[in-house]
């Protein structure tokens, strides 16, 4: 597979306003980074996005989360204690956001993440999952390529 567009190089102004709000989510909304990376993982997962799961992957290993997490994380709602009620309650919202035209975002996922997060805090993880979303249509549309390995 080859890219087919360098996004980045002909667009740089809107991928630095996208990054703009990706710095505003890791460094100002006051969520936790290591869940972040957890919903930005789970929602690359969905979208099948090779370079961004490769990169949160990669975040959260640097971070130290527990391998058994990463490796759980598409089958969370099967494991048990191996994630906390606050990430549970972010991956159900990253999910239903995710595929928003299938779900339409339920009222029950919003009560189960209104009862976690505030308000204030669940409008910055929406944030956040748009804003993966958006990368993961950029990196899967334009074919762009994973870093190479590091032995």
């Amino acid at each position: 597979m080859t890219q087919r567009l360098d996004h980045q190089a002909l667009a740089p102004d809107g991928m630095r306003a996208l990054g703009g709000v990706y710095g505003y989510i890791m460094s100002k909304t006051g969520l936790d980074s290591a869940l972040v990376d957890l919903v930005y993982l789970r929602a690359s997962q969905i979208n099948g996005c090779a370079y961004c799961i490769s990169m949160h992957s990669k975040d959260l290993m640097k971070a130290s989360v527990p391998a058994e997490k990463l490796l759980l994380l598409s089958a969370w709602r099967e494991a048990g204690s191996v994630f906390s009620a606050r990430e549970r309650a972010a991956l159900a919202w990253a999910e239903s956001v995710t595929l928003v035209a299938h779900t339409s975002v339920p009222d029950d996922v919003f009560e189960a993440a209104s009862e976690t997060f505030t308000a204030k805090e669940l409008v910055d993880l929406t944030l956040a999952v748009g804003v993966i979303n958006t990368y993961n249509r950029m990196a899967i549309s334009f074919r762009k390529q994973l870093e190479a390995p590091t032995t």
